[in-house]
């Protein structure tokens, strides 16, 4: 599916109207292919699809694919499925709400299921770092990356989200075993990029920047390591294993570049050119306090390596999210969205 092949290839992209869903689309419309969306908007923008449904390059149904028939019928004529849509959010989310993340466990299997039914020749699964045991992410001082085979019973993942993510890893390799689905998952770390929202932390720094709080809130004790991977990194990095791989090898798609959340601070106030009080909050969600990916084998599998350092990724970020905000608006709605999806 190299290059050309993508011209006119049938895609389906589950949840393509979200943040890194609609990006995908972007791509993948680039290089030629025959796109259509499912999205039921919880958490995506018709907004970040609107051009490419204005010429015609994208056609867009807005539904619940856990709704009887919905999956079913946008399965109709699909040649490669990339599977995105989820019920997520930020950390707060995921470490204040498992009811909404496990029905993953039934949005997954169906779509799977219909995949397989309407013979598919391949799924990619938006997977997640948070598929990693929580039991080895709790030494910031340890220069720890973590590497695919880390991921091992006895699993320790995080909150019903990442047993979620584990749960369609494993689904996806059976169904490639003993109904011959082609098959990859892609553990995707710490997204951040123009598109997205405050609820996932480089996003929410930069809307406390742009509100001019003070004192500037910061999760935690600060010392969190994450390894922020732009959005456009992830995109390539998901194509190539739509390429490349076909057995439901997970592969870790982030930089290795290990960043302090206080670091992150720092640098987005930098950029914004002020000056605030930092106000610590242990009290809130910080989940697993070290994690950084290894992605020795994305670079081995799929000749993958991210191409944006987080100094430049941010401030591209900051660029688009100081251009297109509304602060009245943002004031309105970052409490609610630092907590929900």
């Amino acid at each position: 599916m190299e290059g050309a092949i993508w011209k006119h290839k049938k895609v389906l992209v589950t949840g393509g109207a979200s943040f890194i869903g609609s990006h995908l689309v972007d791509a993948l419309v680039e290089r030629g292919a025959d796109v259509s969306v499912v999205d039921d908007l919880t958490s995506g923008r018709h907004s970040n699809i609107e051009g490419h449904l204005k010429t015609g390059r994208v056609s867009f149904v807005e539904a619940d694919l856990r709704d009887p028939g919905v999956t079913r019928g946008a399965m109709k004529g699909t040649q490669i499925v990339f599977h995105l849509a989820a019920d997520h959010g930020g950390r707060g989310y995921v470490d204040l709400h498992q009811a909404g993340p496990a029905s993953n466990f039934f949005l997954d299997g169906v779509v799977f299921w219909e995949a397989v039914r309407a013979g598919v020749e391949k799924v990619v699964y938006a997977s997640s770092g948070c598929v990693y045991p929580n039991n080895m992410q709790t030494d910031t001082q340890k220069m720890l990356y973590l590497r695919e085979e880390d991921v091992k019973p006895p699993h320790d993942a995080d909150n019903l989200y990442g047993w979620a993510k584990l749960m369609a890893e494993l689904t996806l390799q059976a169904y490639h075993r003993e109904h011959g689905l082609g098959a990859a998952s892609c553990r995707y770390f710490t997204v951040y990029g123009p598109r997205g929202v405050e609820n996932h932390a480089v996003i929410a720094m930069i809307a406390r920047a742009f509100i001019g709080q003070n004192p500037f809130e910061v999760w935690g004790n600060g010392q969190q390591i994450r390894n922020w991977t732009y959005v456009e990194d992830i995109v390539n990095g998901t194509i190539l294993a739509a390429e490349k791989i076909n057995d439901g090898t997970p592969v870790n798609l982030g930089t290795m570049e290990r960043v302090s959340v206080i670091d992150a601070v720092n640098m987005v106030l930098e950029f914004s050119g002020q000056k605030a009080d930092i106000k610590l909050r242990p009290d809130m969600p910080t989940g697993p306090v070290n994690r950084v990916a290894d992605n020795g084998l994305a670079k081995k599998l799929l000749g993958w390596e991210p191409k944006t350092p987080f100094r430049e990724g941010l401030r591209k970020t900051m660029d688009w999210y100081f251009a297109t905000k509304q602060r009245e608006e943002v004031r309105g709605v970052l409490e609610e969205m630092l907590t929900g999806r």
